[in-house]
């Protein structure tokens, strides 16, 4: 069972009388700290929780987004791909392939490789 799961079982017991308010509030609380001491992060589980990451706000540094930059080294065009392919671990060819694929069949993936062009600063 995952988080959402144990979440949503919680809301309905919940909801159907079983858990009072306080109970609820601590069964969540004590979820949400079980899967932080699972991360290895210690945000509590309060109100600057995000449902995707329970970052609170002195957490938002440490976002891995931040890093993405395009490469110098590893670039055909904008870099865009070399930059994705260090971010994740990928191979750069393979997210080459991914916009050329969206291009034809979406029309996105030009528009999206040319506003990464754009916004995503540059290696230093």
């Amino acid at each position: 069972m995952n988080l959402a799961d144990e979440i949503k079982r919680l809301h309905e017991l919940h909801q159907s009388g079983a858990l009072t308010d306080a109970e609820f509030s601590q069964a969540k609380a004590k979820l949400l700290e079980t899967l932080n001491a699972a991360n290895g992060t210690t945000a509590s589980a309060g109100a600057g929780s995000s449902a995707h990451g329970f970052f609170n706000d002195t957490d938002k540094a440490s976002i891995p987004l931040n890093q993405f930059r395009r490469s110098k080294s590893d670039q055909w065009l904008g870099g865009i791909c070399g930059g994705l392919g260090k971010f994740t671990g990928l191979e750069s060819w393979i997210w080459r392939l991914v916009f050329v694929l969206f291009s034809f069949y979406f029309g996105s993936g030009l528009v999206a490789y040319l506003l990464a062009w754009i916004f995503v600063p540059e290696d230093e």
